[in-house]
């Protein structure tokens, strides 16, 4: 019998936006989990990137480096990419275009109630993208800590790939409602949390997950948080803030 997709995932998002930060595994037991997806590292030191079973961190300035397998992760989501639907786009201004093109995708698939993972290799034109310096915090909402610490940048006529998450509407709070991407470039020096792109032209691998894992915190702390104290537009405003 051929093994369930499945998406494996650290914590919620409501959590990291109330400010748990914490870390709840290392990347070396994330890694056993899937080969594809992002996240953040404790105390919201960067961005996450993990592609082809290795993860990177960008920094404050945009710079990515493998990170140590002992490494926090607080909060993040991956998935074993098969690549089981492939095909190409091209001449996508921003990224409400390739967000919309991601989606009529899955709905010929009657996929909009279930989660997908999905990476595009491709040639930009430009990616708008942001990260963070770490933060130290208890019970300082993920919000605050952006205003404090992020740092948005952008990558010009560059090659890389978008790794991302698609969490259906009824998933609200467990994740972002929608598609969530992060960038890594082709020599793995630049990425960030995507704001916006231009994409010139690209190869799309997506996967349909229906089996989620979750991992919550396992420490007293986590049960301090109201998590239902964050509304779908706060979250949307974290993730679109620039």
């Amino acid at each position: 019998m051929e093994e369930k997709m499945k998406m494996y995932q650290v914590s919620t998002l409501q959590a990291l936006a109330l400010g748990y930060t914490k870390a709840v595994i290392t990347v070396k037991d994330l890694l056993l989990k899937g080969n594809t997806g992002l996240g953040t590292f404790e105390d919201v030191n960067g961005e996450m990137i993990v592609l082809d079973g290795h993860c990177y961190r960008a920094a404050q300035d945009g710079s990515v480096q493998e990170v140590d397998p002992d490494t926090g992760v607080p909060f993040a989501a991956v998935a074993r990419l098969r690549g089981e639907r492939e095909f190409s786009i091209q001449g996508m201004p921003d990224l409400a275009s390739v967000g919309t093109e991601l989606t009529l995708k899955i709905e010929e698939k009657f996929g909009l109630n279930s989660m997908h993972v999905v990476r595009i290799d491709g040639i930009f034109d430009k990616v708008d993208a942001r990260s963070e310096a770490p933060y130290r915090s208890h019970h300082i909402t993920l919000k605050e800590i952006l205003n404090k610490n992020q740092t948005s940048f952008q990558f010009e006529n560059i090659r890389g790939t978008l790794v991302g998450v698609y969490f259906p509407d009824h998933m609200d709070g467990i994740n972002m409602p929608g598609w969530h991407l992060h960038f890594l470039s082709e020599n793995r020096s630049q990425g960030g949390h995507v704001f916006d792109v231009a994409l010139k032209e690209g190869i799309v691998r997506l996967d349909k997950i229906s089996t989620i894992e979750l991992d919550l915190p396992r420490e007293a702390a986590f049960d301090t948080y109201s998590l239902k104290q964050v509304s779908e537009k706060e979250i949307k405003e974290i993730e679109a803030e620039e």
